[in-house]
This record gives structure tokens, C-alpha cells and sequence, in this order.
């Protein structure tokens, strides 16, 4: 490959697909076709439309960013592909890439990593959203037997749910609006509840439904001297919260969490490329595939964009390769 197509934000809710020159892999770098994408329907469609605050924009760059917010930027960090021309040890080996929605690239091989053994391409893809479910996890800190929920059943959450469910005696709800969630919480082991049909007190309250609404009703479910771990990003948003009530006679607390740095818990110990490679692990796990809820073509991705930032769902994916 000489040259790749490569898919930008042109404007606020408008993309275009664009030649992109690919330069030689270099000793020390891979060319990589590549086979599946995925969108990150939570940050990548607020990209999308335009709404990174000025003053984020650059902590909210993707590691292969090419232009700038609001656009025209190249975005994306759920790459699998077929490692073409690089090290022996890599050399014709699929593997996972944080690059933007291109048909190949050239990078450091230091900057993709093997799929494990029994990880199909398609389920790959979701390894950094698992990502930030393990950092979320490192930050929650959940112990043996806690009571557990998740309000927002998107991709970040059904990844902590699915990681939470996998802790001894923890018992996880699932918590959304959209009925059409609960098939999804059981192939993941959780229970599933609308925000209006869940009670009680929670030791572990994470929130990822990206409203203020559902940061609202994480507060309701905290057990006293609790805290919200809060995964939402709202780019240009805003968020009320009636923090008169029970917020200070209960002690509660809301906590960022966010996958540009490791959680403060295992920053001695752990490196970002650590943590991918433990996502990548985890997702030996077929439970994930009930994530996966589309497909399209790399060709037809300006027209799906818009269409996918209209509806919810989760993890769709963009092929690269015709069947």
C-alpha cells in the first residue's frame, strides 16, 4: 500500500472519505491493513457533531488524531487489522490499533498489540472500550459482595457491568431506560432495571448514561458515604444536580473516571499499554459479542455517521474487507 483512504470529520454532522499517502514502514514500524472498525458512540459522536469544548480540545486528542476540533479531524481509536509488512514476531498477525477509521496505516509496532488467541477480529474492537471499563473498575474498587448498579447500558457500561459481574458475590443491575437493554444485561450476567424500578442502597454506583437524569438517580441509589464513579463525557453539556437534598447530610461524593491516564490505584504498577493488553485478555469472553449490534462498509461510513448519532445502540461495527 502506497496510499490509504481514510474517513474525516469535515464539519459539525458532516464526514467525507479522503487519500491519505502512506509512507514506508520503517525498522521498528508496521504497515497494517486494516479489517474492522468501531465508533465509539459516546465520545466519537460528539466529535462528530461538533461539541469538544475549546478548552478540551487538546486532552480530548485521540492518539492518531490528524487536524484539529471542530474540523476537518481524523478521530478514532477501535482499529483491528492485518499486520502486512513489519517484525517477524508481527508479521501477518491481527492485531488491535488505537487509530482513527482508515484502510491502513504505518505506526511504531510498539504501538498495536496481538490478538490473544480465541479473540475474533469483529469482538477486538471493543478492547478499549473494555479499556476504560477495567480503569473504571481500578477506580471503583469493588470488594466481595457489594451491591452493584450501572445507570446507562451503552458500550462503557455493559463492559463494567460485564467486569463487575465477574467479581465473587457482587451483585450488578444494569439500569436504563430502553427495555431493549435487558437481553443484552442477561448475556452479561447482570440483572436489568428501568431507573424507576431499581431501590435500595448501592456500595458501587457507576454512571455512564451521559444525561442528567441519570446522574440524578446514581445519587438516589448511593449507599450513605458513597460516591458515583461517573464515566459520562458531555463535551459541551451541561449538568444540574440537586445537591440541596440528602447530597451533604448523606456524605456522598461523584468521582471522575477517565481512560487518558491510568487510575491513581495502579499508576505505580501498571502501564496504558498494560491495561490494553489485559482488555484484550478479557475479551476471550463471548459474553462481549451481544455488544455487537451492526456492521457497515467502510464506503458507506459518512452516511452512517449521521444516522447512528440519531438513534441509540452500541457497538457498531465498519468492515474493510467484502465478504
Amino acid at each position: 500500500m502506497q496510499q490509504a483512504q481514510a474517513f474525516w470529520v469535515t464539519a459539525p454532522g458532516q464526514g467525507e472519505i479522503r487519500p491519505v499517502p502512506l509512507p514506508p514502514a520503517a525498522a521498528g514500524e508496521v504497515l497494517v491493513r486494516t479489517r474492522y472498525t468501531a465508533i465509539s458512540r459516546g465520545t466519537e459522536l460528539l466529535v462528530f457533531a461538533g461539541r469538544v469544548p475549546e478548552d478540551q480540545r487538546q486532552a480530548m486528542r485521540a492518539p492518531f488524531q490528524d487536524g484539529e476540533f471542530p474540523g476537518p479531524v481524523k478521530y478514532g481509536y477501535l482499529n483491528v487489522g492485518v499486520v502486512e509488512t513489519g517484525p517477524p514476531d508481527l508479521a501477518g498477525r491481527t492485531v488491535f490499533c488505537l487509530y482513527p477509521h482508515q484502510t491502513g496505516y504505518v505506526a511504531a509496532a510498539t504501538a498495536v498489540l496481538p490478538l490473544p488467541d480465541g479473540v475474533p477480529a469483529q469482538r477486538a474492537v471493543l478492547a478499549g472500550t473494555v479499556e476504560t471499563a477495567v480503569n473504571a473498575l481500578w477506580d471503583a474498587g469493588p470488594r466481595l459482595g457489594d451491591r452493584a448498579c450501572v445507570v446507562g447500558a451503552g458500550m462503557v457500561g455493559c463492559c463494567v457491568a460485564r467486569l463487575l459481574a465477574q467479581v465473587p458475590g457482587v451483585q450488578v443491575t444494569l439500569v436504563d431506560v430502553d427495555p431493549a437493554r435487558e437481553p443484552v444485561a442477561g448475556a452479561l450476567g447482570a440483572a436489568f432495571a428501568h431507573p424507576d424500578e431499581i431501590e435500595g442502597e448501592h456500595e458501587i454506583v457507576v454512571h455512564a448514561s451521559a444525561t442528567a437524569a441519570g446522574l440524578r438517580r446514581c445519587l438516589d441509589l448511593l449507599a450513605p458515604g458513597g460516591e458515583v464513579l461517573e464515566l459520562s463525557w458531555y463535551g459541551s453539556g451541561d449538568v444540574s444536580l440537586p445537591l440541596g437534598g440528602g447530597f451533604h447530610s448523606r456524605r456522598l461524593a461523584i468521582r471522575a473516571s477517565q481512560v487518558g491516564v491510568v487510575a491513581a490505584s495502579r499508576r505505580s504498577t501498571r502501564s496504558a499499554r498494560d491495561r490494553l493488553a489485559l482488555a484484550l485478555e478479557l475479551l476471550r469472553d463471548s459474553a462481549y459479542d451481544s455488544l455487537l449490534d451492526g456492521e457497515s462498509s467502510f464506503a458507506e461510513l459518512p452516511e452512517v455517521l449521521p444516522r447512528l448519532a440519531r438513534r441509540p445502540g452500541l457497538c457498531h461495527l465498519i468492515r474493510y474487507e467484502e465478504r
